[in-house]
């Protein structure tokens, strides 16, 4: 994931999940129990097609948006590889602490799936299709814990998190100016002070002929 700086922004280019990946841990799901979980290739295209805007927020916090699809500061695609991301920040504190994010979660509502049994090891649960209202970046909280973090509204709404903790590349201003004045002005002193050396040298050999 990279991340570059430039006039106290945030430019973050990259990958929140990668599709067709088995989980590295169980996910815990009301309806299945404890799975292995895939998602689906095409998941995120399908969940971004339905979508009226993705939000980006900071840990979930639904008061921390920190850019959106509709506001043009936040583009989310399914390409070959999987849901790539690109949004540039002006929050401060995310800027301040780019070099200490930890990683991307993003939200599932209304999925739908199907279970895999196998023979051994826990069976596989296939995520085909859901909602997909926002993303996160980590920046306070453990993102392992979204592995296995399901909350279940008032109304029977299973709202489902997964995260992938990844270290983020952070460059600096890129193309920052560098004021050389005062080089200059110390460099074509030391120029004029040799002229003046060697002309007097020359002056003082003639004088001895």
């Amino acid at each position: 994931m990279r991340a570059e700086i430039k006039d106290n922004k945030l430019h973050i280019s990259g990958y929140v999940n990668v599709p067709g990946r088995l989980s590295s841990r169980p996910v815990y799901t009301r309806k299945h129990g404890k799975v292995m979980e895939t998602i689906e290739q095409r998941a995120f295209t399908k969940a971004l097609d339905k979508a009226h805007d993705v939000r980006l927020l900071l840990d979930h916090l639904t008061d921390r948006e920190l850019a959106s699809v509709g506001a043009g500061n936040l583009t989310l695609k399914e390409d070959q590889i999987g849901l790539r991301a690109d949004t540039v920040i002006d929050d401060p504190e995310v800027v301040q602490n780019a070099d200490k994010l930890r990683g991307w979660s993003f939200q599932m509502q209304n999925v739908k799936d199907r279970l895999e049994q196998r023979a051994v090891g826990l069976p596989i649960r296939h995520v085909e299709d859901f909602d997909m209202p926002e993303i996160s970046l980590i920046l306070h909280k453990n993102p392992v814990y979204a592995a296995t973090s399901i909350e279940l509204r008032s109304d029977d709404e299973e709202v489902e998190w997964r995260a992938v903790e990844m270290p983020f590349e952070v460059s600096g201003n890129a193309k920052s100016e560098v004021d050389y004045t005062d080089l200059e002005h110390r460099i074509s002193a030391a120029r004029i002070a040799c002229l003046l050396y060697t002309s007097d040298a020359a002056d003082e050999a003639r004088s001895v002929d």
